[in-house]
């Protein structure tokens, strides 16, 4: 790989470590394309009581990015780089090895500074058993090595990789079928956090939820979710399935049955969070753990199903953006996701307004544990412990987009450059151009009057892809 460009990206300080001698556990929770507006405390339509419970006693970010697929953003996520550092097949979703054995993560980091480290839920870095997590830095790992899955049969898609259902790389004989993926997740999160341990742990709870294919069968579970043959705006035994019936009633106002499976979904998930944070407080764990939260892209809105076994197809199921964009899209609707730190009386609970993205959550870390690397280290993510902790203002940085040959974007500042085309544009007057402050839903190309601001960005732009594989 090319050598990084200082101007790109982050030199890991020695830092020393911050709590004394006792370090906090870490939890990092990533959902699966739950959008900007699937979540309560951005639309009050969604019941998602224990999300909101932590972020607002946290540090919500309300400028929080990722990339626009699942894969891409769990290598900036582990690595803290972005995903085109290690060549074009990881800028989109794949079942291939997203980065070579020995490439250092965050979990290789946490296990190097004592931390009992634990996979519970999706991989999707390599999806075969010889490039499984417990090769890159966790002591146990449980879920699938694979994209999302089939929530009661554990399977992936229709094909060679549809049982990846492991625990630390060995295939459970039967993929234990019949409970639902949310459930078995929490289950072993649940089971990690209980062990008796010298050690802080470093939890990465990734679930399957909410993408597809959507399922919530509750105690009918060898019947597939589907719509009532009496009733087509019903699902069957809709009204004796607990996810579809919140205490406030805000599920059943929704008068979209697709809509409605998707918010029960979201439900279902809600109360798996809220099951772990219950055992965090019953061991006596919460006051001691920073806790961060994110999706890992925008919403995916229509689904032409059949890509799994009971698989349905649904159209536009996710709850409205006010934005523009969605899943694979470098608009802010693909992109911009919620997220929130907790950690009590570490964290105030407050805005955070500053950009942030996913790639930073690394070397923030590494901040926090007091990480001292034995050789030099080059992330493109920046430390916003200051920002967390401290409410500073951060300084203007840029963050970088690559979509594998489709699409791809830059914003420095209030400024934000996108094109669409196989390949990146070789001149400036190539980009689009929106000024996020004035136009946060782009829908106004302001590249024709400011050349200079264009011209800028392009060369941002062509630096990062110069460091590219």
């Amino acid at each position: 790989m090319k050598k990084l460009l200082l101007l790109l990206t982050f030199l890991v300080s020695f830092f020393q470590p911050l709590w004394g001698d006792v370090r906090p556990n870490i939890i990092v929770i990533v959902t699966d394309d739950q959008g900007w507006a699937d979540i309560g405390y951005n639309n009050p339509a969604v019941y998602t009581p224990n999300m909101d419970k932590l972020a607002q006693g946290g540090a919500v970010f309300s400028n929080h990015y990722v990339m626009s697929q699942c894969t891409p953003t769990r290598v900036a996520l582990m690595t803290g780089r972005y995903p085109s550092r290690f060549g074009p097949h990881a800028t989109a979703a794949s079942t291939a090895p997203a980065f070579p054995k020995g490439t250092p993560t965050m979990a290789s980091m946490l296990n190097a500074e004592g931390y009992d480290t634990c996979l519970s839920g999706k991989w999707h870095l390599g999806s075969s058993p010889d490039h499984g997590p417990n090769y890159f830095g966790f002591d146990q790992s449980y879920g699938c090595l694979s994209g999302a899955v089939g929530n009661y049969n554990h399977g992936y898609r229709k094909g060679p990789l549809f049982h990846t259902w492991h625990r630390n790389h060995q295939l459970v004989e039967g993929s234990e079928n019949g409970v639902h993926s949310t459930q078995l997740i929490t289950d072993d999160a649940i089971r990690f956090i209980g062990q008796k341990r010298d050690n802080p742990f470093f939890l990465y709870l990734a679930y399957t939820a909410v993408h597809t294919p959507l399922d919530e069968r509750g105690k009918f579970i060898d019947q597939p979710t589907r719509l009532d043959p009496q009733n087509p705006n019903r699902w069957q035994n809709e009204d004796n399935i607990p996810w579809f019936n919140d205490p406030l009633g805000k599920i059943q106002k929704e008068k979209d049955p697709e809509k409605r499976l998707f918010l029960a979904a979201l439900h279902h998930l809600d109360h798996a969070i809220g099951r772990v944070t219950q055992t965090l407080e019953d061991r006596k764990l919460l006051q001691n753990t920073l806790l961060l939260f994110s999706s890992d892209n925008g919403p995916q809105v229509n689904w032409p199903g059949n890509a799994y076994p009971d698989d349905l197809r649904l159209t536009d199921f996710n709850q409205p953006l006010p934005m523009r964009g969605r899943k694979l899209d470098v608009y802010e609707g693909g992109i911009k996701v919620p997220g929130f730190a907790h950690w009590p009386e570490k964290i105030k609970p407050g805005e955070v307004k500053n950009p942030m993205h996913i790639v930073d959550w690394l070397p923030t870390l590494a901040h926090v544990v007091g990480y001292e690397p034995k050789t030099e280290m080059y992330w493109d993510g920046v430390d916003q412990y200051p920002v967390i902790f401290e409410k500073a203002t951060s300084v203007e940085r840029d963050m970088y987009w690559v979509q594998k040959s489709r699409c791809r974007a830059l914003r420095y500042g209030e400024w934000k450059i996108v094109s669409y085309s196989k390949k990146a544009p070789q001149n400036s007057h190539k980009w689009e151009l929106y000024n996020l402050t004035q136009d946060p839903k782009e829908k106004t190309n302001v590249a024709a009057q400011n050349p200079e601001i264009v011209s800028d960005l392009h060369q941002r732009f062509s630096l990062h892809l110069s460091t590219d594989q």
